[in-house]
C-alpha cells in the first residue's frame, strides 16, 4: 500500500490582501494543505487579527503576524503575491530558514536574477500567472506561433483592475516571450508598447502590446494572430482570483518535498 502524502504546511505573505484572503479561503477546503501562518507588513492594521475572520470564514486559529516573524515559523512553502520589494525580502528570509516559496508577484525586472540565485539553494516556483488555463494557453501560443510563423501580425491585449501597479502584466510579457522565442525573435528588440500619433505602416516583425486598466477586471488576455483573410485569437479571461489562488496551492503541494531549483507552472502541470 502506498503511503498517503502528508499535507503541505503553507504560509501566506500579504495574507490580508485580496489574494491572501482568497488563498486562506481555498486552503481551508484543500485537503492537501494546512494553513499554518500568515504575514503582513509590520505597520499593517491587521496584525493580531485572525486570518480566517479576515477571509470571511470564521476563526481558523492563525493570527496575522509581522513579516519579521517569518524566519521563526515552521512551514513547508510560503505563497507570496505581494510586491517585488516585499517578495525579495521574503525570499531572503526563506533562504535563511531553508523554506520553499511560490512566487506569484509580478513586475520584476533585473531583480529576477536574485530569484534565480535563491533557487540554487531552495525550491522556488516562480510564474507570472498561476492559472491552469493561462498555462495551457502558453502551450497553445507556442504552437500557433510555430504554425503561423512570419505570415501574421501579432498583437497582445491585456486588461486588469484599476489597482494593478505594473503594465503590461507579467502574463502578457510572458506570452510575448513565448511567441517571440517560437519565431526566433528577441522580445526586447521587437516589442512595441502602445502607439500614438503617426506611427507609420506596421512592421510584421514586431509584437504589439495594449494595456487596459479599469474597474475590477480580474485579468483578461488575448493574443491576436492576424493574417491575410483570417484571424486567430487565443483568449483567457479570469472570472475571479480563485483561479490564481487554486494554481498557487497546487504549486505549493507540488513543491513540497522537492529540492532546490527554479520551477514554473509548466513544471507543476507537467506541460514541458
Amino acid at each position: 500500500m502506498s503511503a498517503v502524502p502528508r499535507q503541505a504546511r503553507i504560509a501566506i505573505a500579504g495574507v490580508a490582501g485580496r489574494m491572501g484572503r482568497t488563498l486562506v479561503e481555498l486552503a481551508s477546503a484543500d485537503s492537501g494543505v494546512v494553513f499554518v501562518a500568515g504575514f503582513e507588513a509590520a505597520d499593517s492594521p491587521f496584525i493580531g487579527q485572525d486570518a480566517g475572520l479576515l477571509a470571511g470564514l470564521g476563526a481558523v486559529g492563525v493570527a496575522v503576524e509581522s513579516d519579521a516573524a517569518l524566519d521563526a515559523h515552521e512551514f513547508d512553502v510560503l505563497i507570496d503575491f505581494t510586491t517585488p520589494a516585499a517578495t525579495l525580502a521574503h525570499l531572503a528570509q526563506c533562504v535563511r530558514a531553508d523554506r520553499r516559496i511560490v512566487i506569484g508577484t509580478t513586475g520584476f525586472g533585473p531583480q529576477r536574477a536574485l530569484i534565480e540565485a535563491a533557487a540554487e539553494q531552495i525550491g522556488v516556483v516562480f510564474a507570472p500567472n498561476m492559472s491552469v488555463g493561462v498555462n495551457l494557453c502558453f502551450k497553445l501560443l507556442e504552437l500557433a506561433a510555430t504554425v503561423l510563423g512570419d505570415e501574421v501580425d501579432i498583437e497582445i491585449i491585456e486588461a486588469h483592475h484599476r489597482h494593478k501597479l505594473d503594465a503590461p502584466s507579467g502574463t502578457a510579457v510572458r506570452m510575448g516571450e513565448i511567441v517571440a522565442a517560437a519565431l526566433g525573435r528577441d522580445l526586447a528588440n521587437c516589442a512595441v508598447y502602445g502607439r500614438q500619433g503617426i506611427s507609420g505602416p506596421r512592421d510584421r516583425q514586431t509584437i504589439g502590446f495594449s494595456t487596459v486598466r479599469a474597474g475590477e477586471i480580474v485579468g483578461d488576455h488575448t493574443v491576436m494572430f492576424v493574417g491575410a483573410g483570417e484571424q486567430v485569437e487565443i483568449t483567457h479571461r479570469a472570472a475571479n482570483r480563485a483561479t490564481f489562488a487554486g494554481g498557487a496551492l497546487r504549486a505549493a503541494r507540488w513543491l513540497t518535498g522537492r529540492g532546490a531549483g527554479l520551477y514554473d507552472m509548466q513544471d507543476v502541470l507537467g506541460l514541458r
